[in-house]
């Protein structure tokens, strides 16, 4: 058992979320997934001609990147903090088999590959700005939080919303026009 006492732990909650996803797809929402969405041409050529308004967009980034970040922070201060960041962690792994299922389905190869052109590259941000405090939620008594790890988290996530907000979008048009 002494993989509960290592950073792997956080896999052990992440994969069996990403399994989920893989399921749900697969076997629940296989009708829902025929249907045109995101990956559809059309969705795909609207983005391609669309141009980002950065003004409007950092709004709907910090919605929805740093909410769920200031969540878990606030959760990290309280007694939930180690059921917290197992759930965040299924959540996430949940969100993440059924996008990328999605994008197989519907585009093959090419969805998986639309997929990691749009999480890059703000996930090179996002991801140890969220291991850092997932690792602290799940380790309190044995990890306490300090300024440095204050300081890194805060410029992880605003360095991932500045690349996401500027960098993301000319990524993925120029992806999307080698597709």
């Amino acid at each position: 058992m002494r993989i509960f006492h290592t950073r792997k732990q956080l896999l052990v909650f992440f994969m069996p979320g990403f399994l989920l996803g893989i399921i749900y797809v697969n076997f629940i929402a296989k009708k829902y997934m025929a249907e045109p969405g995101i990956f559809s041409d059309y969705f795909l050529e609207q983005f391609r001609s669309a141009s980002v308004e950065a003004r409007e967009y950092i709004w709907y980034l910090l919605k929805i990147r740093a909410v769920p970040f200031l969540t878990l922070i606030g959760l990290s201060f309280t007694k939930a903090r180690k059921v917290s960041s197992v759930l965040f962690l299924l959540w996430t792994g949940i969100a993440f088999g059924i996008l990328i299922s999605a994008a197989v389905l519907n585009m093959g190869i090419k969805g998986s590959l639309l997929c990691v052109a749009g999480l890059f590259p703000q996930f090179l941000f996002y991801i140890p700005a969220y291991l850092v405090l997932l690792w602290h939620c799940y380790m309190v008594p044995q990890n306490s939080w300090n300024r440095q790890k204050t300081i890194f988290t805060s410029l992880m996530m605003t360095v991932g919303i500045m690349m996401e907000l500027y960098v993301n979008p000319i990524l993925v048009k120029a992806f999307l026009s080698v597709m």
